[in-house]
């Protein structure tokens, strides 16, 4: 008799332990999304801040004070300074793949998308860089005569980035689209100065011209490198 009383009774102890655990996980989700949401806007302006103003003048401070939270908050989601520049280098990485690398191969192999890698990068600097800053331009000069870790990090990015484009030279000349005595890094090397110059004219020399000059610029040196077989 006991079984039989005490057996509707179980659904009652089970559901509420039930409902409890589906509140207790839908609330740690609920706060698993919003700190990464915050550390989203953390990173976001701490890259744009790192971007005007140098990695080096980044603060936990500075950033809370930006985004209006506490500098406590900032470093319960980042950690120390270190790890917050790390987290700068890793989204600026990120961003910079995403809007001139990764459209740029779905051009075909060789000139094409040397040409793409090329535009889009003006574009990105054009429309993105020309407000904020480039951190790969500005970093270089920051760090060029610091030894630290950030400083391997940084020029470990730019080096993948340099050895894409003389990957993207190199399939260039086994298609037969630049002259066989094209030497890829001196021509990788030209154009990144012109894109150094390009960051100098119009941030600091405020050129509205320089993205146009840049492109013409870029148009002149191609051609001395172009196949006299090659027809785009």
């Amino acid at each position: 008799r006991s079984v039989f009383f005490r057996l509707p009774i179980l659904p009652r102890l089970i559901n509420p332990v039930i409902s409890h655990g589906r509140a207790k996980f839908t609330f740690m989700t609920a706060k698993t999304e919003k700190s990464e949401l915050t550390f989203a806007a953390i990173v976001d302006a701490a890259v744009d801040m790192a971007a005007a103003q140098g990695m080096e003048s980044l603060s936990l401070g500075q950033v809370a004070k930006h985004l209006g939270i506490s500098k406590s908050g900032v470093f319960s989601r980042v950690g120390s300074l270190e790890a917050l520049q790390q987290a700068v280098l890793d989204e600026y990485d990120r961003r910079f793949v995403a809007a001139v690398f990764t459209p740029a191969m779905a051009h075909p192999r060789g000139l094409p998308r040397l040409n793409a890698l090329v535009s889009l990068w003006v574009d990105r600097a054009s429309n993105v860089e020309l407000l904020t800053g480039c951190i790969y331009v500005a970093g270089a000069f920051e760090y060029d005569d610091v030894e630290s870790p950030l400083r391997a990090v940084l020029e470990d990015n730019l080096r993948r980035w340099r050895a894409a484009m003389v990957r993207t030279v190199n399939q260039a000349l086994e298609a037969g689209h630049v002259r066989p005595d094209t030497d890829p890094e001196q021509l990788v090397f030209e154009v990144y100065s012109l894109m150094i110059g390009l960051m100098h004219d119009a941030r600091f020399l405020r050129d509205p011209k320089a993205p146009a000059r840049v492109r013409a610029a870029y148009e002149r040196l191609i051609s001395t490198y172009r196949s006299f077989t090659y027809v785009e």
